[in-house]
């Protein structure tokens, strides 16, 4: 069984840094992060998500650059059927029910749904 790409808040933010660059270095990721991390956690979280399968590495000189194994794609695609399963009982249905409730959710976005809805319903991807 092929592993969810489930990520902690952490490892999410450290992972939108691979994703964006392509790759990095531990203090290249730090540098780019949001909230100051000591060096030894970025680290260590690194090393938790290439424990995971979600991250490698090649060598850099006396450093290792970091690389995604996983795309960002397909990380929204595992927390969004988690988020289904988990929290909505399945029903994709009931997310779109408490999306649409969501603040900054208005005509615009209406539109967009029904447009991506719309596809969807006349067998387009």
């Amino acid at each position: 069984m092929k592993r969810e790409a489930i990520f902690t808040d952490r490892e999410l933010d450290v992972m939108h840094v691979l994703w964006d660059r392509k790759s990095g270095t531990v203090g290249e990721v730090q540098e780019q992060l949001d909230d100051p991390l000591a060096y030894t956690t970025v680290l260590t979280v690194l090393r938790t998500l290439e424990d995971k399968g979600f991250v490698g590495h090649t060598s850099e000189g006396r450093a290792y650059r970091y690389f995604p194994v996983v795309d960002r794609s397909t990380a929204q695609r595992s927390h969004l059927d988690h988020l289904v399963r988990k929290l909505f009982s399945g029903s994709p249905s009931a997310l779109v029910d408490r999306v649409v409730e969501l603040p900054g959710f208005g005509p615009e976005e209406a539109r967009r749904v029904r447009d991506v809805l719309e596809a969807r319903l006349n067998g387009e991807s």
